[in-house]
């Protein structure tokens, strides 16, 4: 009986499509379920159109993806679930996403701009520095023995 309550209250919670996680997704899709209704795109071997015809897709308020997903234009995901308000990509670009027909249909578009640039700068100064003076060359000649 329990098991029908949790699938009945499951099925009230807020209705987010996933058509591709972040590796970051499974440590936290736990905590997140008891907030959302996930339909999980990514692991149905359907194309997307029959998948959502059979994933009862009606109502859901939101998507999430990652910037090596499929392209999110009218034709592949907007025109199969109109309900769709809300747009989150967990990468910094959204040049995979029709943002001009996201935006005539009114749906807000977030992504993650910025989350790592720091990172990435320093990075690259690193690499930089690594090339310039030598550095996993030195570390190679000195681990062969040379």
């Amino acid at each position: 009986m329990e098991n029908n309550t949790t699938m009945a209250d499951q099925q009230n919670l807020p209705k987010i499509l996933i058509l591709k996680p972040p590796s970051i997704f499974r440590h936290c899709e736990a905590q997140f379920s008891r907030h959302f209704h996930f339909l999980k795109a990514y692991e149905s071997p359907l194309p997307l159109p029959a998948f959502l015809a059979a994933a009862n897709s009606a109502g859901v308020s939101a998507i999430f993806v990652t910037g090596n997903g499929p392209p999110i234009t009218a034709s592949t995901v907007l025109d199969h679930i109109p309900s769709v308000r809300c747009l989150v990509s967990s990468a910094a670009g959204v040049d995979y996403i029709d943002l001009h027909e996201c935006r005539r249909r009114g749906i807000s578009v977030a992504n993650a701009a910025g989350i790592s640039s720091s990172d990435s700068a320093d990075f690259a100064v690193g690499l930089v520095i690594d090339v310039l003076r030598k550095v996993s060359a030195g570390n190679r000649f000195v681990r062969s023995g040379g």
